[in-house]
């Protein structure tokens, strides 16, 4: 049923199919198992078996200890097709018995002609294209104005605003507080996609700040924020801070910190790398 209704949809998307969208989403031992008893069946015409695992590096330790003896040693005319996003999750063990295979994003003007024959304006349907970045299911999504990024920026911008209010003003302190306290009340998996989403704003952000806007596929919508104006905060003094902190708060969100405190505790360090100036250029 998720293929057919969303045959472009991501992860989080099976998450809010199956209702665990404030859950960290696992592959554990008993479907580890499942996969073994699954494969003792013979084939239903007599020829190969392909088992394929989505998202193999959700797998967790005792499920890829589990399976690791099945694909180093599988049974005959059985084929394994493993699909990730980040191949370096998946244990090495069962890395290093895979053939690896890169499938890169799509091309803009690809996406851009598929939104067209869907009913999209030429010029509206390369803005986002190019938006997308190479993620059919993020163009459609910003087609149908159902995008998560669009929640995020305006959490982005709620928090930047904030931020930069808060050097010297404890009422705005107040704010971020609130703000960590409004972001922790999501699940986990919304918690860390937004934070990546934070780190691609800064990037993006760096981009501008060394004139290669056209490098750029970024946009924000929300009224009175515009990323141009926010570049000069992203320099080369303060962007590996800002996106070690991200990371870190990504980290212990994952190994189930307290995510208001680790939210809160990034809003002011955020704070303090915002204002930090940058180096005269020579």
């Amino acid at each position: 049923t998720f293929v057919k209704e969303q045959p472009y949809g991501n992860l989080f998307d099976w998450y809010r199919l199956i209702g665990i969208e404030k859950k960290q989403g696992k592959i554990g031992v008993d479907e580890a198992q499942d996969v073994g008893k699954k494969l003792s069946l013979k084939a239903y015409e007599g020829g190969y078996k392909v088992m394929l695992i989505w998202m193999a590096e959700k797998m967790n330790i005792e499920a890829s200890n589990k399976l690791l003896k099945l694909i180093e040693e599988p049974p005959n005319n059985t084929v394994f097709i493993l699909i990730a996003e980040n191949e370096e999750q998946i244990i090495q063990t069962i890395r290093s018995r895979c053939q690896i295979l890169h499938f890169p994003p799509l091309a803009e003007v690809i996406i851009a002609n598929a939104l067209i024959s869907k009913g999209l304006l030429r010029e509206e349907a390369l803005q986002i294209a190019n938006e997308a970045d190479g993620n059919f299911n993020k163009a459609l999504d910003l087609m149908n104005k159902d995008s998560e990024d669009l929640i995020f920026e305006k959490w982005f911008v709620q928090w930047v605003r904030s931020a930069f209010k808060a050097k010297g003003n404890k009422a705005a302190i107040h704010e971020l507080i609130l703000w960590s306290e409004e972001v922790a009340k999501t699940g986990r998996e919304t918690q860390k996609k937004f934070l990546q989403y934070c780190l691609t704003v800064m990037r993006q952000a760096l981009l501008i700040n060394f004139n290669t806007r056209e490098l750029a596929f970024m946009r924000i919508h929300t009224d009175g924020f515009q990323l141009e104006k926010f570049a000069p905060y992203v320099h080369e003094n303060n962007i590996m801070d800002i996106a070690d902190e991200l990371e870190t708060a990504i980290y212990h969100i994952e190994r189930n910190g307290n995510s208001r405190i680790v939210l809160t505790d990034l809003s002011i360090k955020l704070t303090r790398l915002l204002h930090r100036s940058a180096k005269p250029i020579t």
